[in-house]
């Protein structure tokens, strides 16, 4: 079956190379959208597997539209690539941030924009082989986007929930701030590490009395110890 890719580009000679090259490629059902109204009206009506969205719309921006998706239940999920000529270091933080799952800059090969829709895609679908994770406090459901410690249900943004999901599925493994950047933000990635940092303090924030199941290893990264080989209360710094 076909992933179903929606545009969202006011730029119709980008747009329609783009769908041309994605199209060809075989793989794809591309739709395109030249105006943020028109992309959200889309997007809620025929969900795509995949939102491409240019940053520099009018009347909408692309950041704002990137809200509006991660803020719907029924759009949350969608993975979502911005593409833009912006190169500042603070707008790909704030896509990021955001909920974006990749960040492509202007000029791109679309051979490097095909490899991160794909990886992009398949980062973004559930693992078949292991549905969940339960160790009798934290329990997680990858499929439905549901998280809870003992048996109460916690709210994660999609970051968040990325980023624990990536631990977990490596539990007792120092996972590098290098290898976190790229696994939940997106491949090659090269941001500050002030924005895992603060997702990690946020996660340990929510995960109370948990939140040093989560262990901070100095100057390479962290690692998910498991709930269940801690004490109820957690006793270690949740901001470190």
């Amino acid at each position: 079956m076909k992933q179903r890719i929606l545009i969202i580009e006011d730029d119709p000679d980008i747009g329609r190379s783009i769908s041309y090259n994605l199209e060809r490629d075989g793989h794809f059902e591309v739709y395109i959208a030249t105006s943020g109204e028109q992309g959200l009206e889309r997007l809620l009506a025929h969900p795509p597997d995949l939102l491409i969205l240019d940053l520099n719309l009018p009347h909408m921006s692309g950041f704002e539209i990137c809200r509006r998706v991660r803020g719907e239940k029924a759009t949350s999920h969608i993975p979502v690539i911005m593409l833009t000529a912006r190169v500042a270091e603070g707008d790909k933080v704030l896509g990021l941030d955001l909920g974006a799952d990749d960040y492509v800059t202007k000029p791109f090969s679309m051979r490097e924009l095909i490899a991160r829709i794909r990886a992009v895609i398949r980062r973004s679908q559930p693992d078949e082989a292991l549905a969940g994770y339960d160790d009798g406090v934290l329990r997680i459901e990858y499929e439905n986007y549901k998280v809870s410690v003992a048996g109460r249900e916690v709210k994660l943004t999609r970051k968040e929930f990325d980023l624990l999901k990536a631990l977990v599925q490596n539990q007792g493994r120092v996972m590098t701030r290098d290898r976190l950047l790229d696994r939940v933000w997106g491949l090659d990635y090269h941001g500050a590490t002030r924005t895992l940092d603060v997702h990690v303090r946020r996660l340990r924030r929510k995960l109370k009395p948990i939140a040093s199941a989560i262990e901070t290893v100095v100057r390479i990264g962290y690692r998910f110890r498991g709930s269940d080989q801690q004490s109820a209360i957690s006793d270690q710094p949740s901001d470190k």
